[in-house]
């Protein structure tokens, strides 16, 4: 296998990107807490992924009670 092949690259190289520090921006469980906050529990996801400003707007929402 040549050096330069991706599989050879990837079992050799080192990975040059350190993972952030702290805790993960969101998870499905915050979110989910979140949108109970806002009032937006209880959503037919459907029809809001169908609609979408009203969808950005709770999206928007939810990501600033982050």
């Amino acid at each position: 296998m040549g050096e330069r092949r991706g599989v050879f690259r990837v079992l050799v190289a080192k990975p040059g990107v350190k993972r952030p520090l702290g805790r993960p921006r969101c998870r499905w469980e915050d979110i989910k807490m979140d949108l109970q906050e806002v009032g937006w529990g209880d959503v037919d996801w459907i029809d809001l992924a169908q609609d979408r400003y009203r969808r950005r707007a709770i999206v928007t929402a939810v990501i600033q009670g982050c």
